[in-house]
Order: C-alpha cells, then sequence, then structure tokens
C-alpha cells in the first residue's frame, strides 16, 4: 500500500510539473482559481434572493416567491461547492464552473455551468 502511493504521488508529480514549469504565469492562476473558489464559497446564499428577484421579473412575483426560491436554493448550494472545489483544487489551474464568474458579476443574469477547461 505504501509503495503503491509512493508510485502514485511520482506519476502525479511527472506529469503536473512540465506544465507548472511552462506556465508563465502560473502564480497568477492560482491566485485567481483560489479568490474565486473563496468568493464563490463564501455568495453562494446570495442566489436565492438574486434568482428569485430574476424569476419574479420573468414570470410574476408569485411565481419568482416559490419556485425562484427553490431554483436559487440549488444554484447557492452549486455556487457554494463549485467554490469549495475550486479551493481544494486550486493548484490546477481550470476556468470557474459556474458562470458568471462571481455573483456581483451581471447580477440580472442567471446562473448556468459550464465544463472545466485548463486555462
Amino acid at each position: 500500500m505504501k509503495k503503491t502511493i509512493q508510485i502514485l504521488i511520482i506519476l502525479v508529480t511527472l506529469l503536473l510539473l512540465p506544465n507548472v514549469a511552462l506556465a508563465h504565469n502560473y502564480p497568477t492562476k492560482v491566485g485567481e482559481k483560489l479568490g474565486n473558489g473563496i468568493a464563490n464559497a463564501v455568495t453562494g446564499v446570495v442566489e436565492i434572493p438574486k434568482t428569485m428577484i430574476i424569476t419574479g421579473r420573468r414570470h410574476g412575483a408569485t411565481y419568482g416567491m416559490t419556485a425562484g426560491f427553490f431554483t436559487g436554493l440549488f444554484h447557492a448550494v452549486g455556487r457554494s461547492v463549485t467554490g469549495a472545489l475550486d479551493i481544494a483544487t486550486f493548484l490546477v489551474p481550470t476556468t470557474p464552473i459556474v458562470r458568471p464568474n462571481y455573483i456581483w458579476d451581471n447580477f440580472d443574469r442567471e446562473t448556468s455551468y459550464s465544463a472545466w477547461q485548463m486555462r
């Protein structure tokens, strides 16, 4: 078991080391991902009123207060979890999963999710 873990650590190091060495602005990308992750993990709960407002403007106040609440709850969990995931994997510079990147960016746009891509 101990030998397997050592081999895995060596393999991961060999796979990541060339990518890290070639990245000219690696510290900047890593810092941006960590900051984005912290901001999204903390502000995820703001998705509830944001989505209620957006849904209310589109479909009416009653629908915004009911369906918007539950959709906002889903987005709050999604933004917080993706933020925590960005914090946990900040050493691998990828683009954020959640769009817009921060909750305060384009506040009138509903949240969406995309696949990870290398920066």
